[in-house]
């Protein structure tokens, strides 16, 4: 049977493929190979959680595979090098880029300063990734289809509101546990 962990590196693997095809404009393939990615995100965590197969490497594994694959496509679906019908707006992709380097950032001085500490992702941040990952979707599809998706704007705004909001809410959970921590160092 195929581990979690398998499936979160075979979604790795897809990113360069997936990168390849969009720059290729196999757009057909490009979708196909998103969507496979997809499915393994969703494999992996049904998997680990259903199965009680989740283990250490896992938690950090399957976060990076997720910001690999979405940042790559951002950068990519935004870049004006490409002979795209539909780009990603560069005010999004840079928002959604530094609220992920803002995560990351934050979560190595945490682990420096505290000491190795789970860090599970909030509902908000789970919308907010199921939110970019439909948004990619639709911006492939559309380039595809050679012509936006109607409501693509709006999915771009929501994608935008929701990316914004939960690197908010990650910010005040980081300054709570500063605070905790500050207070159990003062007793």
């Amino acid at each position: 049977m195929v581990s979690p962990n398998q499936l979160t590196v075979l979604r790795m693997a897809f990113v360069p493929i997936l990168i390849l095809m969009v720059v290729y404009e196999y757009l057909g393939i490009a979708i196909l190979v998103f969507f496979a990615a997809g499915i393994t995100d969703m494999l992996d965590g049904l998997i680990a959680r259903r199965m009680g197969r989740k283990t250490p490497l896992g938690t950090y594994l399957d976060p990076i595979a997720d910001k690999l694959l979405l940042v790559s496509s951002f950068i990519t679906l935004s870049s004006t090098s490409l002979d795209l019908i539909v780009r990603i707006p560069l005010w999004l992709t840079i928002t959604v880029i530094s609220r992920d380097i803002l995560l990351v950032l934050s979560v190595l001085v945490f682990s420096l300063a505290i000491g190795r500490r789970q860090f599970p992702p909030s509902v908000l941040g789970k919308y907010t990734t199921a939110c970019q990952l439909f948004y990619v979707m639709v911006v492939l599809v559309s380039n595809f289809i050679g012509k936006p998706v109607p409501l693509i704007t709006i999915v771009s705004y929501v994608t935008l509101a929701l990316t914004v909001a939960s690197g908010l809410h990650y910010m005040s959970q980081g300054m709570l546990l500063i605070r905790s921590e500050s207070a159990n160092e003062e007793k």
